[in-house]
């Protein structure tokens, strides 16, 4: 029988739920459910924002509940996972979960004697502890891997103390680690230059073209619609996190400023704070197009969603190759991507490519509105073209399975 290697993955907040590495570690898993030479341990919030919603999983098996019958472990694609409480610490929670779910999974490692495990840990938030926890991985044959993210330290939601605790950690991470994954060239380029490394690798997001499994008259998809007064290709979309470095502020602004008679729908996680500060800026409420419609948890119907938008908008400024943007090349004809490395990228000629300059979203919007059908079906089988060449979540799990039981792509 195959040795099997154990790895570990922290940092995420939970499985499928939003947010990247949620995405990621829903379809790593879910691609690897039958290679029985890996066995997947995952760590999420058990509290907080963003907590392990175990009820939103298709199926769990094997639950262990604590003492108050809360669930703290399952199985979910033959993943085992773990939940961690977290205390109300504010932004240092971050901090704290991480280090936490290195701890218990250390803790796990001996208790099990398990060998050889890998600690692939998801973004660069625990330099303070580092040193000493990589300690106790090597000793008990471990290795750390590390997956960069984007400039966390660029992110408008910290205040520049934290901002530049987000830098030096992201030094100290990347220089004790074994091996550090880059979801993005450019990220690989700029840990290479930065910290003149060169145990780097790059393995990007993966994104699939299947189209979604519910028909134009779906229940749930036609419900959808009339609960949100919205028209199949009458609608422009944004999918992602209610972030300022996700140019929410940008995007509404230019809408506003276009002439198309098209809806804008926002599916968004919507912050109460970060929503009033727009509308008392942009007076967004006085214009009937922008409608912000919740979120969408179910799969099929946020791929239906997409396939029948008439065009996507994608303002993420900060990280490396985002999922919303994958999964936005696999099924929405038309893409409106903010011009920055990162996006161009990913696209490349398959998206048109707008900048925050006062003016330029709008008139690219007014621009596109008179494309016929055959410009934009152009764009989308180009668009489909850049996933199954690069992005594909077989090919990328298939790159993972080799660094993770070669220490090398295969």
């Amino acid at each position: 029988m195959c040795d099997v290697q154990h790895v570990f993955i922290i940092g995420a907040k939970s499985i499928g739920q939003y947010g990247g590495y949620e995405t990621f570690v829903d379809r790593l898993i879910g691609e690897h459910e039958n290679e029985l030479t890996i066995k997947y341990h995952v760590a999420c919030k058990a509290n907080g924002e963003g907590y392990m919603d175990e009820t939103k999983l298709s199926s769990i098996s094997d639950v262990v509940n604590d003492n108050d019958g809360r669930v703290y472990e399952f199985t979910y694609k033959n993943a085992h996972v773990f939940k961690i409480p977290c205390p109300n610490i504010g932004p240092a929670v971050a901090i704290y979960y991480d280090r936490a779910a290195v701890q218990y999974s250390i803790n796990y490692c001996k208790e099990y004697n398990i060998e050889h495990p890998i600690f692939y840990i998801l973004t660069c938030r625990i330099g303070l502890f580092i040193n000493g926890l990589v300690k106790q991985i090597k000793s008990i044959g471990g290795k750390y891997y590390l997956n960069p993210d984007g400039h966390e330290w660029k992110r408008a939601k910290w205040s520049l103390p934290v901002r530049k605790y987000w830098k030096w950690s992201e030094k100290k991470m990347v220089k004790s680690s074994d091996l550090i994954i880059c979801d993005s060239v450019n990220i690989e380029k700029y840990m290479r230059k930065e910290y003149g490394v060169e145990n780097t690798t790059y393995i990007a997001y993966g994104a699939d073209i299947i189209p979604s499994k519910l028909d134009d008259n779906a229940p749930k998809f036609v419900e959808w619609l009339n609960k949100n007064e919205l028209k199949p290709d009458q609608y422009y979309l944004v999918v992602g996190r209610f972030v300022p470095e996700n140019n929410y502020e940008t995007m509404i602004r230019e809408f506003m400023q276009s002439h198309t008679t098209k809806d804008f729908a926002l599916i968004t996680n919507v912050n109460d704070r970060f929503l009033a500060k727009l509308e008392a800026k942009l007076h967004w409420n006085s214009d009937p197009r922008i409608k912000f419609v919740g979120t969408v948890y179910d799969k099929e119907l946020l791929k239906k969603i997409r396939e029948n938008a008439y065009g996507y908008f994608h303002g993420h400024e900060v990280g490396g190759t985002n999922p919303s943007l994958l999964e936005a090349l696999g099924s929405t004809k038309l893409n409106l991507l903010l011009d920055v490395g990162f996006n161009r990228e990913v696209a490349k000629e398959a998206a048109l490519y707008w900048n925050k300059v006062t003016g330029d979203l709008a008139s690219l919007v007014d621009k596109v509105n008179k494309m016929d059908n055959k410009q934009r079906c152009e764009y989308g089988v180009m668009a489909q073209k850049r996933i199954i060449d690069e992005y594909s979540w077989g090919y990328i799990a298939h790159k993972y399975q080799g660094v993770f039981l070669y220490g090398r792509e295969v």
